[in-house]
């Protein structure tokens, strides 16, 4: 996975494989799903990203073991 964030558009963009890009939807105004041939999701681009993502507070945290349940 790789996160992008470009200051001048105020443009996040989250890759999550490396796939070629097959169709794009809009899941908002602000909002593009990428999705390849198969219809897995390649990347999510996020327009407004301050507003939308509230960007000035982003932190990344990997948790190892056994996954939390659903409920």
């Amino acid at each position: 996975m790789n996160i992008k964030y470009f200051h001048d558009t105020d443009t996040l963009l989250l890759t999550f494989t490396g796939s070629d890009v097959v169709e794009t939807r809009d899941l908002s105004e602000n909002v593009l799903l990428d999705l390849d041939q198969n219809g897995d999701i390649v990347s999510i681009t996020i327009e407004h990203a301050r507003q939308q993502a509230n960007m000035d507070d982003f932190s990344f945290q990997q948790v190892h073991g056994p996954a939390a349940k659903m409920v």
